[in-house]
């Protein structure tokens, strides 16, 4: 009985944290980067409406099961990618397992190379063995992408690599180009194909200097999310040769991800495709303006250890690692949010290490507005209201 009313004690305050960071982001009148979805239901639809227009006839029906204009939205995304189809899923979950399954069967081998850290492994509750009958194994280590070399000293075959790009929870990191066509070499080498866990691909051209063509036309299938980085209500996208993607729509069937309406979540979709997806690169550049004022910033205020991973950001999304619990750095970001109306870390902070915290930042419109004077100024009204320092 301890242990349950201690778990359910623990999950009422992170329930309470949540709330109170929420309303606190809500009530910020400038905030580095939002971390949900700001304005009421009535707004957002109010604003989706408005922007909608210019990117679709709303006067044209909603779709069913996936016709109209969730095939418009297919057809954009095949088009921005240069793949010859894709097809629309209610989650990337279900659209990478849909897709593996489908390339496992075509192989024969039921098994896919994976980092450590990739989504699959960390977040999804071992989704591929436990629904899809994939077995994962897992390649490369730290906080990179698996080297070529790691992909050919593979112990057992595998049917498919998966890489993630950029690999979010070792910092949102990409490896160079050259290292990303020698690991996809190194599979082929293997007679394995390669699929891109792109669910961020579209934040990835600053860093490679490539346009999105190109760099999905490395894989055999990609699938890209419609809500991380494009700014839409959900959804995803895989996207490959038309008959791999036919398959995974007979698998979508099978899923229960052929849905009846969809057509708020495409038109947003749409509407993110046409406004965010050409501003990502104005958002990378600036998330390294960002990186680098956080960095001084901290130096300045004489936090003795205290890092910005990457140093220069690969794409608009870092982590800040400082020397505090999670609950120390977690209340002083509230406080200076419902003190000052400024917030400058809104996502929550993670457990690192004993005595470690780490967040995520993401810079996109609102960070725009942020100066290297204004980050710096941030952090010192931050660190002020950290343990020790007041």
């Amino acid at each position: 009985m301890t242990d349950v009313a201690e778990q359910d004690d623990g999950r009422s305050a992170q329930e309470r944290s949540r709330k109170r960071r929420r309303a606190a982001q809500l009530g910020a009148r400038r905030v580095l980067a939002h971390a949900t979805p700001r304005g009421s239901i009535r707004d957002r639809l109010a604003l989706l409406l408005e922007a909608g227009a210019e990117v679709y006839d709303l006067d044209e029906p909603g779709d069913v099961y996936g016709d109209e204009i969730v095939a418009a939205l297919e057809r954009r995304v095949a088009a921005l990618l240069g793949t010859e189809a894709a097809a629309f899923f209610p989650t990337g979950t279900m659209a990478q397992q849909v897709a593996l399954r489908c390339w496992a069967a075509r192989t024969g081998n039921p098994t896919v190379a994976l980092h450590p850290l990739a989504h699959p492994e960390v977040h999804e509750r071992q989704a591929f063995s436990q629904v899809s009958g994939l077995r994962p194994v897992r390649v490369g280590g730290e906080h990179r992408l698996p080297t070529a070399a790691e992909i050919r000293d593979l112990e057992e075959p595998f049917g498919a690599l998966m890489l993630e790009l950029p690999l979010r929870d070792a910092g949102f990191v990409l490896p160079t180009w050259e290292e990303l066509t020698e690991a996809v070499e190194a599979a082929r080498e293997r007679d394995a194909v390669v699929h891109f866990d792109g669910a961020r691909l579209w934040e990835c051209t600053e860093h490679f200097g490539r346009p999105l063509a190109e760099i999905a036309g490395l894989a055999d299938s990609v699938y890209v999310s419609f809500y991380k980085s494009v700014g839409g209500f959900g959804g995803a996208a895989l996207a490959g040769p038309r008959t791999l993607v036919e398959e995974a729509k007979t698998w979508r069937h099978r899923y229960g991800g052929t849905i009846f309406q969809q057509f708020p979540t495409a038109l947003s979709a749409l509407v993110g495709l046409d406004r965010e997806v050409p501003r990502l690169p104005e958002y990378v550049r600036h998330a390294r303006v960002v990186a680098a004022a956080l960095r001084e910033g901290f130096a300045a205020a004489g936090v003795p250890w205290a890092r910005v991973h990457p140093e220069e950001p690969h794409t608009h999304q870092f982590q800040v690692w400082l020397p505090y619990e999670p609950e120390a750095v977690a209340e002083a970001a509230l406080r200076q949010a419902e003190e000052t109306s400024v917030m400058l870390f809104a996502n929550p902070w993670n457990a690192g290490g004993p005595g470690l915290a780490f967040t995520e930042v993401e810079v996109r419109a609102a960070g725009l507005e942020w100066t290297a004077d204004d980050v710096r100024a941030a952090v010192r009204d931050f660190v002020d209201r950290l343990p020790g320092t007041a």
